[in-house]
Order: C-alpha cells, then sequence, then structure tokens
C-alpha cells in the first residue's frame, strides 16, 4: 500500500490580479447628509439685490379738512404712502444716476409732508419752519375736488410728481430762472408719462416760459443731445451760479437762443399746418424765434 505524502499546511497569500484582468471598479462614497433643513424660500434675485436702491425721506401726510369733499377723493383715487413713495422714486431716478455713482449728488431731504387744505391755486413747494431739509408739500383740497373722474389718479400722481421735483432738483443758489426750474418740473412729470391730455408742444414767446411750454423744449435737448442732458443741466445747477450765455454754452456748445430756434423749426416740421405757420422761424434767423402771428393764437397755444 502506497502511503500518501502530508499535505503541506496552507499558507496564506494576499491575493493578486490576473495581468489579463482589470481591476474591479470601485463605488466612490456619497457625501455625508447634511443635518441643515432644506430651505423652502425661492432663491434671492442677484441682479435686485445688487441694484442699488435711493434712500427715501420721511414721507408724512396732513389733511386739515377731512369733512372737505377733495379728502374724499384724494383717499379714494391713490394709497397716499404710495403715491408719495413713487413720486419720490420717479424724481431721483430721472434727474440723478444711481446713489453710487460718484456723479450723483441728491440734496439732503429728510422729509416731505404732503399737506392738504383748501386754498385757491394747484399746489406749491417750500422749506418746513424747522429747516430746508424739511420740506412741505401744500396741494389744494379745491382743487382735487374739480378734478375729472376719469382722471383723478392721473392728475393727483402729475401734480404730485411735479412738486416732488422741487424737493430734490438744484437752482444755481437761487440764480436759476423760475421758467427752468418749473420746466425741469414738468419735463420730469413728462417723462414719468403723467402728462395731461391738453399739453402739446408749441414753440412762441420765450424759452423759459415755464412749466410744459420748458418743459417740451427740454425733452428736445434729451432727445438731440443724448439721455442724459436734463441730468447734466440739474448738476450743473447744483454748482454754479446762472449766466445764461455761459451755463448754456458750457452745457451744450451754443446758446440758448439758437436751441429755441432749432426747436421751434422741428415743432414746424412736425405739426406743419396753415394755423401754426406764425411760429416758424426763417433759415436766416433761426436764432431768434418768431412770435405768434396773432394773439388769439398765442391765447390758444398757452
Amino acid at each position: 500500500m502506497t502511503e500518501t505524502s502530508p499535505v503541506p499546511p496552507l499558507v496564506f497569500m494576499p491575493p493578486q490580479s490576473s495581468r489579463t484582468e482589470a481591476p474591479a471598479p470601485s463605488a466612490t462614497p456619497l457625501p455625508p447628509v447634511s443635518q441643515k433643513p432644506i430651505s423652502t424660500q425661492n432663491p434671492p434675485d442677484i441682479k435686485a439685490t445688487k441694484t442699488p436702491q435711493f434712500t427715501l425721506p420721511k414721507l408724512r401726510l396732513e389733511i386739515r379738512d377731512l369733512n372737505h369733499d377733495g379728502s374724499d377723493v384724494f383717499l379714494s383715487a391713490v394709497v397716499a404712502s404710495k403715491a408719495l413713495a413713487e413720486s419720490v422714486r420717479s424724481v431721483l431716478s430721472l434727474l440723478y444716476r444711481s446713489p453710487d455713482s460718484p456723479t450723483t449728488t441728491v440734496p439732503p431731504t429728510r422729509s416731505v409732508t404732503l399737506i392738504l387744505r383748501p386754498m385757491d391755486g394747484v399746489a406749491y413747494t417750500t422749506g418746513s419752519d424747522l429747516d430746508s431739509d424739511h420740506k412741505e408739500i401744500h396741494f389744494s383740497l379745491d382743487y382735487i375736488n374739480g378734478i375729472a373722474a376719469s382722471r383723478k389718479k392721473e392728475e393727483i400722481m402729475g401734480v404730485l410728481t411735479h412738486e416732488m421735483v422741487h424737493c430734490y432738483q438744484y437752482n444755481a443758489y437761487g440764480t436759476c430762472p423760475g421758467g427752468l426750474i418749473e420746466g425741469i418740473a414738468d419735463w420730469v412729470r413728462l417723462n414719468a408719462n403723467l402728462s395731461p391730455p391738453h399739453w402739446k408742444k408749441e414753440a412762441s414767446g420765450n424759452w423759459d416760459a415755464g412749466y410744459q411750454h420748458t418743459g417740451y423744449f427740454l425733452q428736445y435737448l434729451e432727445d438731440r443731445f443724448g439721455a442724459g442732458t436734463v441730468r447734466r443741466m440739474n448738476e450743473k445747477l447744483r454748482i454754479v451760479r446762472y449766466e445764461e450765455k455761459r451755463f448754456w454754452t458750457e452745457l451744450i456748445g451754443r446758446p440758448v437762443e439758437q436751441l429755441w430756434g432749432d426747436y421751434a423749426k422741428a415743432v414746424g416740421k412736425e405739426f406743419k399746418t396753415e394755423d401754426d405757420e406764425g411760429v416758424l422761424v426763417e433759415k436766416e434767423d433761426a436764432s431768434t424765434p418768431r412770435e405768434a402771428a396773432t394773439s388769439a393764437t398765442k391765447n390758444e397755444l398757452l
């Protein structure tokens, strides 16, 4: 009987891969689960957070006669807090660049109080008894009560926006013509899409007659010489005293009489009819606008 050789004890050897076999892939471990609760809110609007906003002043409303019918008209036509804030934003966005711009110097208006009271006229703006950094807008309840039903909100917002300009515009240390001051205010109202239907372009009389008469002239300059022209004008009124010839030639490069003549011709081309031929300016005398042919035509335009 043949004896078998004893089986040698097993020797531990680490497993080796065959040269012809690729190593088995190993799974990448998953990251640990966050213990923080998942937010259900929408992500922030990056564009909105990066756009600086002008700081609003303290806004106040004072109604001196709640029994006046105009008070009911005002309170039913607009929400006072929103109306005042909207008018401030319109003014600041049109007269100034963003608040972080080095060219932006907003007047230090700390508060604006809207005072509704019975009075003649429409509205006016003044500094308060405290100091000129606190403004008051006085708005006639009688005028508000007489606004056509179809235009109550638009007219109230238009007047508020016009008056709010006076809280934030510069006046060349008190030397700026009143017509230019009022023209800038109506230019802002025009660009806030709050112009009333009876407004129209016309070029009779003087350029600084004020209100929409001058407001449309300023819009012509804005269109002709580029967006920001009126903004630069307001900035210039911040730093210099008003001397007409120097002011306009430094700002635009030509005297205002020539610009007004150019505007008169542009208006004539835009609305050329037999009735308005009298406000056109002859080519050889473009620096001096001609008065309207008749006083009746002039009164109609004004």
